[in-house]
């Protein structure tokens, strides 16, 4: 595949990098898809196909000390962009976020739910001509959305194991449409460990390093918390290449079954970021 970012100009590369602070925002607020970010940015596809070559041949590259012909095979330069935007998205936008969520959740939850609404219209568009099968599929990927949005979450658990399985999960709202990887954490009981207690250690460790205070990487808490974190980093990698082959595939082999699929599934999920029912989704998730 010809890469569409692979020669980024300085403003296509300054875009790219709001666009991963977009994507970033999504993914932290659960009910919300990172996936649907890329759809509406233009890069879904690119981005699908570069994490599809995170794979063996692309190891085969590094490890040579091919260096240029890996940077080009995988496409790092647009995948280093995009998750710059992202990286900065959690440290900085994502903590905005949390102060809204508090203060003002009506109107955040607002504000994506008419994105989604939006994303709806804007993916719909790729599907000249609806038939009986295409409906069907539509209808199950509704069905779907409807069953995530009424699950109700378990209770925190922090072994390492299930940790790399959340990590693994959570990455498949970038890479599916409709389906908010922080909403599966908030079911599997994790959403506070993982993107809450981790992120906030991980970002308190690091300032304190930055002034060469290493204290806070010798406390038991901070370690533990690192330590869960790096693990489901490397869930989420696994997931990423996991989910991005699979993905990949349907695309190819049946584009419109899919997209018809995920306009059911966003449809479908929309109850989770309805702004009037956010007091309930504060009752039934952050209070348990």
């Amino acid at each position: 595949m010809n890469f569409r970012f692979q020669n980024q100009s300085l403003k296509e590369s300054f875009f790219l990098i709001l666009k991963g602070i977009a994507m970033g925002a999504a993914n932290k607020v659960p009910g919300v898809s990172g996936g649907i970010v890329a759809l509406v940015g233009g890069f879904y596809e690119e981005l699908i196909f570069s994490f599809q070559h995170l794979n063996a041949n692309a190891l085969k590259l590094l490890f040579s000390g091919r260096f240029r012909s890996f940077w080009e095979y995988t496409n790092a330069r647009f995948l280093c962009l995009l998750f710059s935007g992202v990286l900065i998205s959690y440290f900085s936008v994502s903590l905005f976020l949390d102060y809204a969520l508090e203060h003002f959740e009506l109107e955040v939850f607002g504000a994506f739910f008419g994105m989604i609404l939006a994303s709806l219209y804007y993916i719909s568009k790729d599907i000249k001509q609806w038939n009986k099968r295409l409906l069907s599929f539509s209808l199950l990927g509704f069905v779907l959305g409807i069953w995530l949005s009424f699950s109700n979450p378990t209770v925190e658990n922090d072994h390492l194991l299930f940790v790399f399985f959340c990590g693994i999960i959570s990455v498949s709202g970038m890479t599916i449409p409709g389906l908010s990887g922080s909403f599966l954490l908030l079911i599997l009981g994790n959403y506070n460990l993982l993107l809450v207690d981790s992120v906030n250690a991980l970002f308190e460790v690091l300032t304190h390093i930055i002034a060469l205070d290493f204290s806070k990487f010798n406390d038991s808490i901070n370690q533990r918390l690192l330590r869960i974190l790096f693990v489901f980093f490397i869930g989420a990698l696994s997931g990423l290449i996991l989910f991005a082959n699979g993905i990949k595939w349907v695309l190819i082999k049946y584009p419109k079954f899919t997209i018809a699929t995920i306009i059911g599934f966003i449809a479908g999920s929309l109850p989770l970021v309805y702004p009037w029912k956010v007091k309930t989704f504060e009752t039934d998730f952050k209070g348990n």
